[in-house]
């Protein structure tokens, strides 16, 4: 199974409380960290609804 590669590039300061938590879910804690997660349809789903927070590349 293939593997994203989640980096946090926006604050999440100001955002709604749901928001915060699917960051807070996907490991990421700070701008510029980023988390290795299984590229399923949960995942996909969460990413989803924090796109404009974040970029999406393949991981290796």
């Amino acid at each position: 199974m293939a593997n994203i590669k989640v980096t946090l590039t926006r604050s999440v300061i100001g955002r709604p409380q749901n928001q915060r938590e699917i960051v807070k879910g996907l490991g990421l804690t700070h701008i510029n960290s980023f988390a290795i997660v299984p590229d399923n349809a949960a995942m996909r789903g969460a990413i989803r609804k924090i796109n404009h927070l974040v970029d999406v590349e393949e991981a290796e």
